[in-house]
């Protein structure tokens, strides 16, 4: 079961495509990093604008709605998770407070506007964490205090692009989180 944390609609349970191929971040996980992104060190969610990357179920995307995001903006292509990201966003009502891409985050559209939390669940060991954040960066989605949160498989390789830099990384189990943000220039 999955389910939102904390916030506006903290208890309710979000639905899951049937099988494997779906992976939504642990409800432990979410907390973790939610509580993190509560601290000074990151900038408020209370306000903010997201989009959640490789989306799913959009249990990241709506967490952040849910502890106060104005607006998210959800990356998904696959149909069984498009099909119940709608519906999750139809359960929590949050219809006019979102936008629903049904794209490759690794070939995105130019931004309609920046965002100030990326949120990213790729599959893990797929090679797609390189190809998004090059698109992201690409393609106008981050303003240059933006936050990109990563889920990978502890155990994947990854090489920092030089034009962000870590700010935290956490691992928990087979999970590893890592926190990024662009480079300011010299």
């Amino acid at each position: 079961m999955t389910r939102i944390i904390a916030g506006r609609f903290k208890g309710r349970r979000l639905t899951v495509p049937k099988g494997r191929d779906v992976r939504p971040t642990t409800d432990r996980m979410r907390e973790r990093l939610f509580s993190m992104l509560a601290h000074g060190r990151y900038p408020p969610l209370d306000g903010a604008r997201v989009a959640d990357f490789f989306a799913g179920t959009g249990a990241l995307g709506l967490e952040a709605m849910s502890r106060g995001a104005v607006h998210a903006v959800f990356i998904e292509q696959a149909r069984p998770s498009l099909t119940s990201l709608r519906d999750n966003i139809r359960t929590l009502g949050v219809e006019n407070e979102t936008d629903v891409l049904a794209v490759s985050a690794t070939k995105l559209p130019a931004a309609k506007n920046t965002v100030d939390f990326i949120f990213m669940d790729p599959p893990y060991r797929q090679g797609l964490v390189a190809p998004a954040l090059a698109s992201i960066q690409a393609n106008g989605w981050l303003a240059d205090d933006s936050i990109i949160v990563c889920e990978l498989a502890s155990d994947e390789p990854f090489d920092i692009p030089h034009t962000l830099h870590v700010m935290d990384e956490r691992q928990q189990g087979q999970q590893r989180l890592l926190i990024l943000s662009p480079t300011p220039a010299p």
